[in-house]
Order: C-alpha cells, then sequence, then structure tokens
C-alpha cells in the first residue's frame, strides 16, 4: 500500500519539533525532561546507593538499573494499566543495555544507579524518548560519560522509508514496520536496533541513515539543554 503524504505534513526524513530541560526533578542527584512530539519523558537519578540484596552486586563496579513506566493517563488511546508488565520489564533492560556503553561506574563498587523514567503524554516513540532523557539526566548527575546517548526510529510506512513515526503511522493500515534505534554520536556505535516486521536491505540501510542524521539533531537539543542550566548557574 502506498503512502504519498505524512499524515502530520512532515517531509519523510523529518523529525517532530523536539525539547529538553535538565534539573526539572527537585530532590533527583540528576534529572531530565525531553520532548519529541507529544510524547514526554522525564528522567530522575538517584545513587550511588548499596545494592541489595548482596548477590547483585558487582565488586568492581557500580550497577545501572532503569525503571520505565508509562502513567495510567499518558496514551493516546485507552488507559494505561499501572504498574509493572512485561512491556515495561523489557524497555527497562533495553535502556540499561544502550546506556552502559557510554557510563563508566567503576569508582562505585558494590553499588547501584537507579534511573526512574517516567512517559507523561505519548504518541510513539517512547522507548527511544525515555533513552534520551535517561542520558540527559544521568549527565545532570554528574557521571563520568564517554558520550550521550541519543535514540529516535526510522521505519517503513506503506513503500516509504520515513524517521520518527507518530502513533497514527505506527497504527497505519497497510503496515508499518518501526526500527527504534540508540547511537554513540562521537563513535557512530549502535546500542539499539530492534527491529518489528518485515523490510529489505536497501531500505533497513536508508532507515539507519535517516536515525544517524536524527540523532545528529537530538544530540543537538541535549547539549543545548545542559548548557541552558549552568549558563544560567553563573549567572
Amino acid at each position: 500500500m502506498k503512502y504519498e503524504k505524512r499524515y502530520d505534513g512532515r517531509k519523510f526524513e523529518e523529525m517532530r519539533p523536539m525539547s529538553a530541560e535538565v534539573g526539572v526533578v527537585k530532590n533527583a542527584v540528576g534529572s531530565a525532561s525531553f520532548t519529541i512530539g507529544k510524547t514526554i519523558a522525564i528522567a530522575a537519578v538517584y545513587g550511588p546507593k548499596d545494592l541489595f540484596p548482596k548477590f547483585l552486586q558487582n565488586p568492581k563496579s557500580g550497577v545501572l538499573r532503569c525503571h520505565y513506566n508509562m502513567m495510567a493517563f499518558s496514551g493516546a488511546g485507552d488507559r494505561v494499566r499501572p504498574g509493572t508488565s512485561r512491556r515495561s520489564k523489557e524497555i527497562s533492560m533495553v535502556m540499561e543495555k544502550s546506556l552502559l556503553p557510554v557510563l563508566d561506574l567503576q569508582d562505585f563498587p558494590k553499588s547501584v544507579v537507579d534511573v526512574h523514567v517516567e512517559l507523561i503524554q505519548t504518541d510513539a516513540g517512547t522507548r527511544c524518548a525515555a533513552i534520551c532523557a535517561a542520558s540527559l539526566a544521568l549527565a545532570d548527575a554528574g557521571f563520568e560519560m564517554k558520550d550521550l546517548v541519543c535514540a529516535i526510529s526510522a521505519g517503513l510506512i506503506g513503500d516509504k522509508v520515513v524517521l520518527d513515526l507518530d502513533k497514527q503511522e505506527e497504527d497505519f493500515e497497510g503496515g508499518a514496520v518501526d526500527i527504534p534505534m540508540a547511537i554513540i554520536p562521537r563513535t557512530g556505535e549502535v546500542t539499539l536496533l530492534q527491529l518489528d516486521g518485515e523490510i529489505s536491505k536497501e531500505d533497513l540501510k536508508k532507515c539507519v541513515d535517516f536515525a544517524i542524521k536524527g540523532c545528529d539533531q537530538i544530540l543537538e537539543v541535549q547539549k543545548n539543554a545542559l548548557k541552558a542550566k549552568y549558563t544560567e548557574a553563573k549567572k
């Protein structure tokens, strides 16, 4: 099925409007919000603190533990069932795997760093927004990091490769392929690539190219958010 024009009028390689802010949760060690389109993620970092039970401790490094949650009222459609689900557990694990390659916790052996991400409004791209917010919150907390992590989805809607799918596109009646990706901008390393559906090798390569360019834009938003906080602190 052909997809001639995006529902919201964007170009196929165009992202939704973005914004970010750090220091948004008062009592957290570090925190950040990341908004893309109508999807809003708020991340808060707590720790390092002793990890219990002790058999989970790493004697050589701290442990990163992520918690992903969509608030009951956040969905664009039906009410989200509160509490832990298989999906939230899976995305929490995905976040950890995406962020660990840039994070150095060797100074905090036997401890844990908790990152809680709440989605207060959603319109697709929630795991990518969560990763972007969590990366910013960890940087705001002052942990040693090799780089920020940027995440965005690309995919195939009908016969067109597009960047940053929204909910309406994910539900496209002709079929949609959604590919969330997380990238370390400095090295180009991909720390997350999930594929839901079938896609040709050529279209997959185009999706990756779109995502890399999209992550460059996200990085600028993230860096500006960090600069804004510390510029304000100097005044």
